[in-house]
């Protein structure tokens, strides 16, 4: 419905342009005539007067209907109600003492002089609010409207600020950004992928990518030394918070370069990045920190920095401490690992116990935990069995003083390790510990290149065949496959890992021995490789890279809870788009020109 000072013939938006944002206007802007355009957010009639708030993604306006200036647009106003699209003309006037200290534009209103419905809305399902208790899957059913929510919509122009600034950085640093096809040839290992039917080629599939990891080292060879790419990735996997089945990576490679090099481009990266969209300052260069450090001290190899709280081994003293549970472990080849939590007063009876429970999933069969006392002495329940001497030397591998908890996991070293590192982030988020607030980023370098499996002692590749030993640990390829440390590198905020890459191989002989190391035969690496390994015959440089996983940061920079608050129109953990319905069934028409036959007895979708 017009305003009657709209000509006739002509609609609303042919004779006014939106003059501002609704969160634009301030003290500054009063006496102006100015044009929103919007939704409305609540609506209020005070005997005379209407008031609504007006809303887009920038923010909310408070107007006000008086039917001395305008009883057309007075009239219409009683007709409003909650998401209703509409426009309006009017003066921006002053609260005067009755600002609203919780908007940014609460020191104004606009006097309405015209309204135009655009359109009108039903009740939605569910309020147009951040402080929801509404049911995921009804939000997501209804997307379109969750997205109008104001922490959703932050969430986005967060997200895209941080593809605009990657994009003047790299551009700056000479990156040229250039596209790698999404349809690709199948490889089977790795990942699970997406397969897509071919029907111009019947019986044959390609592959949806999962990263463009060999089209950009063929770009290396190709010559275009500094590479960038904002690109969707593919994978077929259970899915969880922080994993979609389509997802986005910030994919960079670059030519004649180190980890130094890299790293210090990525951190000036990152650095504009916190600066431009957070005005926050990432002090540089970031903290290094090795693989078996990050083991060692937080039991996962991308530690969370905002706790002070540290492992450590005490496998040495409880050899022949007296109690035989650690000493068993120990003599079968396992660790004894520890953790001290000051003032342990704050950790009650109840939570100590409770934490056998927590450790089962890890495959812990149980965690011991002891009080120190004055003079170092331990109140726990094997405190008799534990001799005075290993006792001390735990207290002094530990920093222990009266006061203090001991926490205590004893396994293989890997269990043990994710165990403890698992209780550690667990106590300090209990306690209170853990620095909210705070960005705490950090490089992890040095990571095995291979994984050893214990009993078969069958070698799989850590990262990627690609990725390029350490020089110095070429020599045991053959040898000590389990020692050989790789040359990649992750980047960890906050106990997450934001980006992941490495230095890759560019010789053929020492892709070979990796190849060979990993079991894969000169036939299976050209029938996977081939191409790659073709083009590496004709010069190519020394190169590496890195992908960080935009989500990830557009999900730690918003401070949203995950994934999903920071994708437009995400799936479920099923897979699922519960707004389109997808995926569905095709018809049978559909798959015979495919060359597909579905069996009959497929499980129910659900």
């Amino acid at each position: 419905m017009a305003s009657p000072s709209t000509p006739l013939g002509t609609s609303f938006l042919e004779t006014h342009r939106r003059s501002h944002t609704c969160g634009a206007l301030r003290e500054t802007d009063i006496d102006a005539r100015v044009i929103l355009t919007g939704w409305v957010q609540n609506y209020r009639d005070h005997g005379g007067l209407v008031f609504i708030d007006l809303r887009d993604r920038e923010g909310v306006t408070q107007v006000v209907f008086d039917p001395g200036l305008s009883e057309a647009a007075h009239r219409t106003a009683g007709e409003l109600r909650s998401e209703h699209c509409i426009g309006i003309v009017g003066k921006v006037v002053t609260r005067g003492s009755n600002k609203n200290a919780n908007l940014a534009t609460g020191a104004i209103e606009v006097w309405a002089t015209e309204l135009e419905v655009f359109s009108k809305a039903e009740t939605p399902p569910f309020p147009i609010e951040d402080r929801l208790d509404t049911n995921e899957a009804l939000r997501l059913k209804y997307r379109y409207l969750d997205l109008r929510r104001p922490k959703l919509q932050k969430n986005l122009m967060v997200r895209s600020q941080i593809t605009k600034t990657v994009r003047e950085y790299l551009a700056a640093d000479r990156f040229l950004e250039i596209e790698t096809p999404f349809m690709v040839k199948y490889t089977p290992g790795g990942a699970r992928n997406f397969l897509v039917p071919s029907r111009l080629n019947p019986g044959e599939f390609y592959a949806l990518a999962e990263s463009p990891q060999i089209f950009k080292q063929l770009l290396m060879v190709a010559g275009y030394d500094r590479y960038f790419q904002i690109v969707r990735c593919f994978r077929d996997e259970d899915l969880r918070l922080d994993r979609q089945p389509e997802f986005t990576q910030i994919d960079i490679e670059m030519s004649f370069i180190d980890e130094v090099q890299l790293q210090t481009t990525i951190e000036g990266m990152v650095a504009k990045l916190w600066r431009d969209v957070l005005g926050r300052e990432v002090t540089l260069p970031m903290r290094r920190m090795t693989h078996a450090e990050a083991m060692d001290r937080y039991g996962v190899d991308k530690p969370d920095l905002r706790l002070d709280l540290v492992l450590c081994d005490v496998t040495a003293p409880c050899r022949a401490s007296g109690f035989r549970v650690f000493e068993g472990v120990v003599a079968a080849g396992g660790i004894v690992k520890c953790l001290r939590v000051p003032d342990g007063d704050k950790l009650s009876r109840s939570m100590l116990d409770g934490l056998t429970d927590f450790a089962k999933p890890f495959g812990i069969k149980g965690v011991a935990f002891a009080r120190i006392q004055d003079g170092g002495v331990w109140q726990a329940p094997f405190a008799k069995s534990f001799s005075d001497a290993a006792r001390d030397e735990v207290n002094r591998i530990a920093g222990a003083g009266p006061g203090d908890v001991l926490i205590f996991v004893a396994e293989k070293a890997k269990a043990a390790n994710t165990c403890m590192g698992a209780i550690r982030i667990h106590v300090g988020d209990k306690l209170g510990l853990i620095r909210k607030g705070e960005f705490q980023f950090m490089w992890l370098v040095d990571p095995p290149l291979f994984e050893v499996d214990d009993d078969t002692r069958q070698v799989a590749a850590s990262h990627h065949p690609f990725t390029s030993p350490r020089t110095a640990d070429e020599d045991l390829l053959e040898t000590a496959p389990g020692d050989v440390l790789a040359r990649a590198y992750d980047l960890v905020l906050n106990g997450v890992e934001v980006g992941g890459g490495s230095i890759r191989i560019h010789r053929s002989d020492l892709q070979a021995r990796v190849f060979r190391t990993l079991g894969i035969s000169d036939d299976d690496a050209r029938a996977k490789f081939g191409f790659l390994l073709e083009a590496f015959r004709y010069g190519p440089p020394p190169h590496g890279g890195i992908a960080l996983g935009l989500d990830r940061l557009a999900m730690l920079m918003a401070g949203a809870d995950s994934l999903r608050d920071v994708i437009a129109f995400p799936k479920t953990q099923k897979g699922s788009d519960l707004m389109t319905d997808a995926p569905t069934a095709v018809a049978k028409k559909q798959l015979d020109e495919l060359f597909i036959q579905v069996k009959a007895d497929l499980p129910a979708k659900g």
